[in-house]
This record gives C-alpha cells, structure tokens and sequence, in this order.
C-alpha cells in the first residue's frame, strides 16, 4: 500500500502561512482520494481538506475553506495544503491520508474513509 511522509509543519505566527507537503510511495496508483485530517490536544481528528484522484474536486472543512487550498502535483506524487492566515486554533497535528474508495461522496470519504495514514507535522500557531 502506499507510504504517505509529511512535512512542512512548525512554529508560526498567527496570520501567517505554511505549506504542507504530502510524499507518497509504493502503489500510488491505488488511491482515488488524499487528503489532510488534523488532530489538537484533547480533540477528536477532524478532516480538513481532500481531493479526488478522479476528477480533481476537492472538500475542505468550512473553517479553513478560503484560507486553505489543497494542490497536487502528480509529477511528483506529492500533494499540498497550503494553509495562509492561520489562527491559534488551527495548531494540531496535521495527518496525510488516502482512500482507495469514494463511496458516498469526497467529504464522507474525507471524513470517514480514509484508511491508510502518515505519521503527521506538527502545526503550533502562537506568538
């Protein structure tokens, strides 16, 4: 199945901006949706932002939709979330993540059905 590898998380002021990678390796060609889910202290993982392998369309939560975009680059099997304006309450541990079905629709499968998970970069918006 396929490997997913964060990076671009860290330290950052509020109003400002990250960009969020996403590696994948092995069977990439497995997956029809990849996305990001997040998780803060003491709260439950929520998704944030996904996108079809199918056709492109994307879902991102209603929090950081405006703020956040969800790229791809399929050259490079790597996805993005770029993340501007960001607020204290966006720090968590940001996840990558795949499906290999979109059953149901890109945000239920955002939300629930993603199966194969990376290990997460962490996110702290503070000043």
């Amino acid at each position: 199945q396929v490997q997913l590898v964060e990076s671009g998380g860290g330290l950052v002021q509020p109003g400002g901006s990250l960009r969020l990678s996403c590696a994948a390796f092995g069977f990439t060609s497995d997956y029809v949706a990849i996305g990001w889910s997040r998780q803060a202290p003491g709260k439950e993982r929520e998704a944030v932002s996904c996108i079809s392998s199918r056709d492109g369309g994307t879902y991102y939560k209603g929090s950081v939709e405006g703020r956040f975009t969800i790229s791809r680059d399929n050259a490079k099997n790597t996805v993005y979330l770029q993340m501007n304006n960001l607020k204290p309450e966006d720090s968590a541990v940001y996840y990558c993540a795949t499906s290999t079905s979109e059953g149901y629709g890109l945000g239920y499968v955002c939300n629930y059905g993603m199966v194969n998970w990376g290990k997460g970069t962490l996110v702290t918006v503070s000043s």
